[in-house]
Protein backbone atom coordinates (compact mmCIF):
# COMPACT_ATOMS: atom_id res chain seq x y z
CA UNK A 1 0.00 0.00 0.00
CA UNK A 2 1.47 3.55 -0.51
CA UNK A 3 1.86 5.83 2.14
CA UNK A 4 -0.34 8.37 0.64
CA UNK A 5 -3.48 5.48 1.22
CA UNK A 6 -2.92 5.72 4.72
CA UNK A 7 -5.58 7.49 7.39
CA UNK A 8 -4.76 10.89 8.12
CA UNK A 9 -2.99 11.34 11.55
CA UNK A 10 -2.15 7.01 10.88
CA UNK A 11 1.03 5.55 12.68
CA UNK A 12 3.20 5.74 10.25
CA UNK A 13 2.67 9.33 10.48
CA UNK A 14 2.87 9.52 13.83
CA UNK A 15 6.55 7.79 13.65
CA UNK A 16 8.13 9.95 11.27
CA UNK A 17 6.91 13.02 13.46
CA UNK A 18 8.23 11.44 16.14
CA UNK A 19 11.79 10.51 14.57
CA UNK A 20 12.23 14.10 13.65
CA UNK A 21 12.00 15.28 16.82
CA UNK A 22 14.52 13.17 18.65
CA UNK A 23 17.86 14.49 19.22
CA UNK A 24 20.16 13.16 17.07
CA UNK A 25 23.63 14.70 16.54
CA UNK A 26 23.03 15.75 12.92
CA UNK A 27 20.06 17.39 14.12
CA UNK A 28 21.58 19.19 17.46
CA UNK A 29 19.72 22.50 16.69
CA UNK A 30 16.72 21.56 15.69
CA UNK A 31 16.66 19.59 19.34
CA UNK A 32 18.15 23.04 20.99
CA UNK A 33 15.75 25.02 19.21
CA UNK A 34 12.57 22.42 20.12
CA UNK A 35 13.74 22.43 23.98
CA UNK A 36 13.86 26.14 23.70
CA UNK A 37 10.12 26.33 22.50
CA UNK A 38 9.11 23.94 24.67
CA UNK A 39 10.66 25.59 28.41
CA UNK A 40 9.25 29.10 26.78
CA UNK A 41 5.48 28.03 25.69
CA UNK A 42 5.80 25.89 29.29
CA UNK A 43 6.97 29.02 31.44
CA UNK A 44 4.41 30.98 29.65
CA UNK A 45 1.41 29.10 30.51
CA UNK A 46 2.56 28.80 33.93
CA UNK A 47 2.92 32.66 34.18
CA UNK A 48 -0.12 33.21 32.88
CA UNK A 49 -2.21 30.49 35.18
CA UNK A 50 -0.31 31.75 38.06
CA UNK A 51 -0.89 35.47 38.17
CA UNK A 52 -4.34 35.35 36.94
CA UNK A 53 -4.94 33.12 39.99
CA UNK A 54 -2.92 35.58 41.79
CA UNK A 55 -4.73 38.52 40.84
CA UNK A 56 -8.38 36.34 41.25
CA UNK A 57 -7.29 35.56 44.37
CA UNK A 58 -6.22 39.12 45.55
CA UNK A 59 -9.88 40.18 44.02
CA UNK A 60 -12.29 37.51 46.07
CA UNK A 61 -9.75 37.95 49.33
CA UNK A 62 -10.20 41.73 48.95
CA UNK A 63 -14.19 42.05 48.25
CA UNK A 64 -14.84 38.89 50.45
CA UNK A 65 -13.39 40.83 53.63
CA UNK A 66 -14.53 44.47 52.36
CA UNK A 67 -18.30 42.97 51.99
CA UNK A 68 -17.69 41.12 55.56
CA UNK A 69 -16.50 43.85 57.11
CA UNK A 70 -18.70 46.46 55.78
CA UNK A 71 -22.08 46.15 54.72
CA UNK A 72 -23.44 46.01 51.05
CA UNK A 73 -26.40 48.35 51.19
CA UNK A 74 -26.21 52.21 53.09
CA UNK A 75 -29.59 53.63 53.96
CA UNK A 76 -29.64 57.66 55.34
CA UNK A 77 -32.93 59.89 55.60
CA UNK A 78 -35.08 61.94 57.25
CA UNK A 79 -37.01 58.75 59.04
CA UNK A 80 -34.10 56.92 59.87
CA UNK A 81 -33.31 59.54 62.92
CA UNK A 82 -37.34 60.06 63.26
CA UNK A 83 -39.41 58.84 66.35
CA UNK A 84 -40.82 55.58 64.42
CA UNK A 85 -36.73 54.54 63.48
CA UNK A 86 -37.49 50.81 64.57
CA UNK A 87 -40.19 50.77 62.24
CA UNK A 88 -38.22 51.74 59.24
CA UNK A 89 -35.41 49.30 60.37
CA UNK A 90 -37.68 46.63 60.72
CA UNK A 91 -39.56 47.32 57.46
CA UNK A 92 -36.04 47.26 55.71
CA UNK A 93 -35.22 43.64 57.57
CA UNK A 94 -38.50 42.85 56.23
CA UNK A 95 -36.98 43.17 52.27
CA UNK A 96 -36.31 39.67 51.03
CA UNK A 97 -32.81 39.20 51.08
CA UNK A 98 -31.75 41.20 53.91
CA UNK A 99 -30.02 39.45 56.62
CA UNK A 100 -28.83 42.13 59.06
CA UNK A 101 -29.97 46.12 59.41
CA UNK A 102 -27.95 47.80 61.95
CA UNK A 103 -28.10 51.44 62.87
CA UNK A 104 -24.72 52.86 63.18
CA UNK A 105 -22.62 56.09 63.82
CA UNK A 106 -19.05 56.33 62.54
CA UNK A 107 -16.75 59.16 63.08
CA UNK A 108 -13.02 59.88 63.18
CA UNK A 109 -11.17 60.06 66.30
CA UNK A 110 -7.64 60.27 67.70
CA UNK A 111 -6.26 57.27 69.81
CA UNK A 112 -4.06 58.21 72.64
CA UNK A 113 -2.25 54.58 73.93
CA UNK A 114 0.72 54.36 76.34
CA UNK A 115 3.19 54.26 73.34
CA UNK A 116 2.07 56.14 70.36
CA UNK A 117 -0.67 57.94 69.13
CA UNK A 118 -2.98 57.00 65.32
CA UNK A 119 -5.87 58.19 63.92
CA UNK A 120 -9.18 56.02 63.89
CA UNK A 121 -12.43 55.48 62.60
CA UNK A 122 -14.89 54.72 65.55
CA UNK A 123 -18.13 52.84 65.10
CA UNK A 124 -21.11 53.19 67.42
CA UNK A 125 -22.70 49.68 66.94
CA UNK A 126 -25.30 47.85 69.22
CA UNK A 127 -24.14 44.65 70.62
CA UNK A 128 -26.55 42.49 69.13
CA UNK A 129 -25.84 43.96 66.05
CA UNK A 130 -22.16 43.64 66.59
CA UNK A 131 -22.98 39.47 67.55
CA UNK A 132 -24.35 39.54 64.09
CA UNK A 133 -21.23 40.67 62.34
CA UNK A 134 -19.67 37.39 61.88
CA UNK A 135 -15.83 39.13 60.57
CA UNK A 136 -15.93 40.79 63.92
CA UNK A 137 -17.62 38.54 66.21
CA UNK A 138 -15.58 35.44 65.02
CA UNK A 139 -12.30 37.03 64.38
CA UNK A 140 -11.49 37.70 68.29
CA UNK A 141 -8.15 37.09 68.81
CA UNK A 142 -7.87 38.14 72.76
CA UNK A 143 -10.52 39.04 74.99
CA UNK A 144 -14.07 38.68 73.84
CA UNK A 145 -17.54 40.48 73.26
CA UNK A 146 -18.79 40.00 77.01
CA UNK A 147 -19.67 43.06 78.93
CA UNK A 148 -19.76 44.60 75.01
CA UNK A 149 -23.00 47.77 75.88
CA UNK A 150 -23.19 46.83 79.38
CA UNK A 151 -23.67 49.97 81.98
CA UNK A 152 -24.69 53.44 81.46
CA UNK A 153 -24.64 54.33 77.94
CA UNK A 154 -23.44 51.15 76.92
CA UNK A 155 -20.12 51.26 79.26
CA UNK A 156 -16.86 52.01 78.46
CA UNK A 157 -15.43 48.69 76.62
CA UNK A 158 -14.21 49.19 72.96
CA UNK A 159 -12.94 46.53 70.55
CA UNK A 160 -10.06 47.40 68.31
CA UNK A 161 -7.92 45.52 65.59
CA UNK A 162 -4.68 44.01 66.48
CA UNK A 163 -2.45 46.20 64.61
CA UNK A 164 -3.71 49.08 65.89
CA UNK A 165 -3.31 47.11 69.52
CA UNK A 166 0.40 46.75 68.73
CA UNK A 167 0.97 50.21 66.66
CA UNK A 168 -0.39 51.59 70.38
CA UNK A 169 1.17 49.18 72.44
CA UNK A 170 -1.89 47.91 73.67
CA UNK A 171 -3.63 44.95 75.35
CA UNK A 172 -6.88 43.96 76.54
CA UNK A 173 -8.08 45.37 80.04
CA UNK A 174 -5.57 48.51 78.78
CA UNK A 175 -6.88 51.93 78.89
CA UNK A 176 -6.94 54.19 75.39
CA UNK A 177 -8.02 57.82 75.36
CA UNK A 178 -9.81 58.92 72.70
CA UNK A 179 -10.57 62.07 71.39
CA UNK A 180 -13.21 63.61 68.62
CA UNK A 181 -12.59 66.90 67.48
CA UNK A 182 -16.67 67.04 67.43
CA UNK A 183 -18.26 66.54 70.48
CA UNK A 184 -21.17 68.15 72.54
CA UNK A 185 -22.35 71.08 71.59
CA UNK A 186 -22.07 74.35 73.88
CA UNK A 187 -22.75 77.45 74.14
CA UNK A 188 -20.01 78.17 72.61
CA UNK A 189 -20.22 75.90 69.77
CA UNK A 190 -19.09 72.50 69.36
CA UNK A 191 -16.32 71.49 72.04
CA UNK A 192 -13.59 68.73 71.73
CA UNK A 193 -14.53 65.90 73.81
CA UNK A 194 -12.24 63.50 75.52
CA UNK A 195 -12.78 60.31 77.27
CA UNK A 196 -10.40 57.26 78.38
CA UNK A 197 -12.09 53.43 77.50
CA UNK A 198 -11.17 50.13 78.18
CA UNK A 199 -10.19 47.67 75.84
CA UNK A 200 -12.25 44.61 76.29
CA UNK A 201 -11.19 43.04 72.92
CA UNK A 202 -8.66 42.89 69.74
CA UNK A 203 -10.18 41.51 66.62
CA UNK A 204 -8.44 40.83 63.47
CA UNK A 205 -9.91 40.13 60.44
CA UNK A 206 -6.86 39.85 58.69
CA UNK A 207 -6.91 43.00 55.86
CA UNK A 208 -4.51 45.72 57.41
CA UNK A 209 -6.74 48.48 56.19
CA UNK A 210 -9.31 47.64 59.01
CA UNK A 211 -7.12 46.06 61.49
CA UNK A 212 -5.30 49.43 62.39
CA UNK A 213 -7.93 51.82 61.82
CA UNK A 214 -11.40 50.49 63.34
CA UNK A 215 -12.57 51.11 66.91
CA UNK A 216 -16.15 49.50 68.16
CA UNK A 217 -18.34 50.94 70.89
CA UNK A 218 -21.91 50.70 72.18
CA UNK A 219 -23.67 53.01 69.84
CA UNK A 220 -25.75 55.18 72.95
CA UNK A 221 -21.92 55.96 73.67
CA UNK A 222 -20.98 56.71 70.68
CA UNK A 223 -23.80 58.93 69.96
CA UNK A 224 -22.61 60.88 73.53
CA UNK A 225 -19.41 61.01 72.55
CA UNK A 226 -19.87 62.52 69.44
CA UNK A 227 -22.25 64.62 69.89
CA UNK A 228 -25.13 62.98 68.27
CA UNK A 229 -27.93 62.95 70.92
CA UNK A 230 -30.12 60.28 69.96
CA UNK A 231 -29.55 60.24 65.87
CA UNK A 232 -27.29 57.86 63.70
CA UNK A 233 -25.68 58.25 60.58
CA UNK A 234 -26.73 55.31 58.75
CA UNK A 235 -28.03 51.88 58.52
CA UNK A 236 -25.79 49.81 57.21
CA UNK A 237 -27.41 47.06 55.60
CA UNK A 238 -26.30 43.38 54.80
CA UNK A 239 -28.32 40.82 52.40
CA UNK A 240 -27.62 37.21 51.46
CA UNK A 241 -26.10 37.69 47.61
CA UNK A 242 -24.21 40.80 47.37
CA UNK A 243 -24.26 40.74 43.69
CA UNK A 244 -27.68 41.35 43.75
CA UNK A 245 -27.46 44.74 45.74
CA UNK A 246 -28.56 47.06 42.79
CA UNK A 247 -31.85 44.76 42.18
CA UNK A 248 -32.60 45.39 46.10
CA UNK A 249 -31.44 48.67 46.17
CA UNK A 250 -34.87 49.92 44.89
CA UNK A 251 -36.84 48.06 47.18
CA UNK A 252 -34.72 49.41 50.65
CA UNK A 253 -34.94 53.10 49.19
CA UNK A 254 -39.03 52.62 49.54
CA UNK A 255 -38.54 51.25 52.76
CA UNK A 256 -36.43 53.49 53.84
CA UNK A 257 -39.16 56.43 53.40
CA UNK A 258 -39.70 59.51 51.62
CA UNK A 259 -36.32 61.44 51.12
CA UNK A 260 -34.08 58.72 51.81
CA UNK A 261 -30.53 58.11 50.13
CA UNK A 262 -29.63 54.83 49.50
CA UNK A 263 -25.77 53.82 48.24
CA UNK A 264 -24.67 49.71 47.47
CA UNK A 265 -21.01 48.86 47.63
CA UNK A 266 -20.46 48.92 44.27
CA UNK A 267 -21.63 52.25 44.08
CA UNK A 268 -19.09 53.15 47.27
CA UNK A 269 -16.33 51.39 45.82
CA UNK A 270 -16.86 51.51 42.33
CA UNK A 271 -13.03 53.57 41.32
CA UNK A 272 -11.30 50.82 43.61
CA UNK A 273 -12.76 47.42 41.88
CA UNK A 274 -12.46 49.22 38.00
CA UNK A 275 -9.03 49.89 38.65
CA UNK A 276 -8.67 46.10 39.90
CA UNK A 277 -10.66 45.19 36.77
CA UNK A 278 -8.96 47.08 34.50
CA UNK A 279 -5.46 45.77 35.73
CA UNK A 280 -6.60 42.27 35.58
CA UNK A 281 -7.80 42.57 31.62
CA UNK A 282 -4.10 44.75 30.72
CA UNK A 283 -2.33 41.85 32.75
CA UNK A 284 -3.95 38.83 30.79
CA UNK A 285 -3.62 40.72 27.36
CA UNK A 286 0.30 41.42 27.95
CA UNK A 287 0.67 37.48 28.99
CA UNK A 288 -1.14 36.45 26.05
CA UNK A 289 1.28 38.25 24.05
CA UNK A 290 3.68 36.81 25.68
CA UNK A 291 2.41 33.04 24.84
CA UNK A 292 1.80 34.08 21.63
CA UNK A 293 5.84 34.82 21.19
CA UNK A 294 6.55 31.48 23.17
CA UNK A 295 4.58 30.24 20.29
CA UNK A 296 6.96 31.60 17.39
CA UNK A 297 9.70 29.50 18.67
CA UNK A 298 8.11 27.07 16.76
CA UNK A 299 8.40 28.11 13.46
CA UNK A 300 12.05 28.52 14.09
CA UNK A 301 12.35 24.78 15.20
CA UNK A 302 10.52 23.53 12.58
CA UNK A 303 11.96 25.89 9.44
CA UNK A 304 15.29 24.34 10.44
CA UNK A 305 13.85 20.77 10.68
CA UNK A 306 12.38 21.42 7.04
CA UNK A 307 15.74 22.37 6.15
CA UNK A 308 17.42 19.31 7.53
CA UNK A 309 14.71 17.08 6.35
CA UNK A 310 14.85 18.17 2.49
CA UNK A 311 15.99 14.76 1.07
CA UNK A 312 13.69 12.71 3.69
CA UNK A 313 10.45 14.68 2.43
CA UNK A 314 11.54 14.07 -1.50
CA UNK A 315 12.06 10.41 -0.71
CA UNK A 316 8.40 10.62 1.04
CA UNK A 317 6.80 12.25 -1.62
CA UNK A 318 8.57 9.08 -4.13
CA UNK A 319 7.33 6.22 -1.91
CA UNK A 320 3.16 7.87 -2.47
CA UNK A 321 3.11 9.97 0.53
CA UNK A 322 0.97 13.02 -0.31
CA UNK A 323 1.27 16.87 0.30
CA UNK A 324 -1.40 16.42 3.07
CA UNK A 325 0.58 13.88 4.66
CA UNK A 326 3.86 15.88 5.02
CA UNK A 327 1.43 18.44 6.32
CA UNK A 328 0.17 16.58 9.34
CA UNK A 329 3.57 15.81 9.88
CA UNK A 330 5.27 18.31 10.79
CA UNK A 331 1.40 20.19 12.07
CA UNK A 332 2.34 16.84 14.68
CA UNK A 333 6.00 17.65 15.25
CA UNK A 334 5.57 21.29 16.08
CA UNK A 335 2.13 21.20 18.03
CA UNK A 336 3.74 18.56 19.90
CA UNK A 337 6.18 20.77 21.36
CA UNK A 338 2.94 23.20 22.22
CA UNK A 339 0.85 20.74 23.96
CA UNK A 340 4.14 19.40 25.77
CA UNK A 341 4.48 22.80 27.05
CA UNK A 342 0.98 23.59 27.58
CA UNK A 343 0.99 20.96 29.65
CA UNK A 344 3.79 21.09 31.74
CA UNK A 345 2.81 24.59 32.25
CA UNK A 346 -0.51 23.83 33.18
CA UNK A 347 0.75 21.28 35.90
CA UNK A 348 3.50 23.77 37.62
CA UNK A 349 0.91 26.48 37.44
CA UNK A 350 -1.97 24.56 39.45
CA UNK A 351 1.11 22.76 41.81
CA UNK A 352 2.37 26.16 42.37
CA UNK A 353 -1.34 28.28 42.97
CA UNK A 354 -2.28 25.15 45.33
CA UNK A 355 0.84 25.24 47.65
CA UNK A 356 1.59 29.19 47.45
CA UNK A 357 1.55 29.46 50.78
CA UNK A 358 4.33 27.09 51.82
CA UNK A 359 5.83 28.52 49.05
CA UNK A 360 5.59 31.76 50.20
CA UNK A 361 6.76 31.13 53.88
CA UNK A 362 10.09 28.96 52.50
CA UNK A 363 10.48 31.80 50.25
CA UNK A 364 10.65 34.42 53.18
CA UNK A 365 12.23 31.88 55.96
CA UNK A 366 15.08 31.54 53.19
CA UNK A 367 15.36 34.91 53.06
CA UNK A 368 14.49 36.26 55.73
CA UNK A 369 12.68 39.63 54.39
CA UNK A 370 8.82 39.83 53.56
CA UNK A 371 7.89 38.94 50.12
CA UNK A 372 3.97 40.23 50.74
CA UNK A 373 3.85 42.52 53.62
CA UNK A 374 0.70 43.24 54.13
CA UNK A 375 1.54 47.28 54.93
CA UNK A 376 1.44 47.37 51.09
CA UNK A 377 -1.36 44.99 49.99
CA UNK A 378 -4.24 44.80 52.75
CA UNK A 379 -3.21 40.95 52.93
CA UNK A 380 -1.28 39.04 55.30
CA UNK A 381 -0.72 36.25 52.01
CA UNK A 382 -0.62 35.88 48.62
CA UNK A 383 -3.89 34.48 47.67
CA UNK A 384 -4.80 32.40 44.89
CA UNK A 385 -7.91 31.37 43.27
CA UNK A 386 -7.64 29.01 40.62
CA UNK A 387 -10.71 30.11 37.89
CA UNK A 388 -11.02 26.04 35.72
CA UNK A 389 -12.91 28.17 33.09
CA UNK A 390 -9.89 30.44 32.95
CA UNK A 391 -7.84 27.96 32.88
CA UNK A 392 -9.43 25.82 30.35
CA UNK A 393 -9.15 28.74 28.15
CA UNK A 394 -5.49 29.38 28.85
CA UNK A 395 -5.10 25.50 27.65
CA UNK A 396 -6.98 26.01 24.86
CA UNK A 397 -5.20 29.80 23.52
CA UNK A 398 -2.24 28.11 23.92
CA UNK A 399 -2.81 24.95 22.13
CA UNK A 400 -4.54 27.04 19.27
CA UNK A 401 -1.47 29.21 19.09
CA UNK A 402 1.07 26.49 18.78
CA UNK A 403 -0.55 24.70 15.84
CA UNK A 404 -0.58 27.63 14.41
CA UNK A 405 2.45 28.46 14.94
CA UNK A 406 3.42 25.48 12.57
CA UNK A 407 1.42 25.98 9.66
CA UNK A 408 3.75 27.98 7.50
CA UNK A 409 6.93 26.26 7.90
CA UNK A 410 4.43 22.76 7.37
CA UNK A 411 2.81 24.34 4.52
CA UNK A 412 6.33 25.13 2.76
CA UNK A 413 7.06 21.09 3.87
CA UNK A 414 4.22 20.01 1.97
CA UNK A 415 4.77 22.14 -0.99
CA UNK A 416 8.50 21.23 -1.53
CA UNK A 417 9.57 19.94 -4.68
CA UNK A 418 11.11 16.19 -4.60
CA UNK A 419 12.83 17.01 -7.94
CA UNK A 420 14.68 19.99 -6.51
CA UNK A 421 15.02 18.55 -3.30
CA UNK A 422 17.17 15.75 -4.43
CA UNK A 423 18.61 17.31 -7.43
CA UNK A 424 22.23 17.97 -5.13
CA UNK A 425 22.07 14.69 -3.39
Amino acid sequence: MALGAAGPFGTWERTVAWRYLRNKRKNGGVALIAIISFAAVMLAVFALITVMSVMNGFRAELLGRLLGFNGHVYAQGPLLNGPDRDGVITRIKAVRGVTQAAPMVEAQAMVIGPSQVSGAIVRGVTPADLRGMKMIASNIKRGSLAGFGEGEYGGDMVLIGDRMARNLGLSVGDAITLISPAGPATAFGSSTNEKDYTVGGIFSVGMSQFDESFVYMALPQAQLFFGRDTSIDYVEIKIADPDKAKQIKPIIEQASGPGAFVQDWMDKNASYFNALQVERKVMRLILFFIVAIATLNIISALVMLVKNKGRDIAILRTMGASQSSILRIFIMAGASIGLAGTLTGLLLGVLFCANIAAIQNFVEWVTGTAVFSADIYFLAHIPAKIDWAEVAGIVGISTAMSILATLPPAIRASHLDPVEALRYE
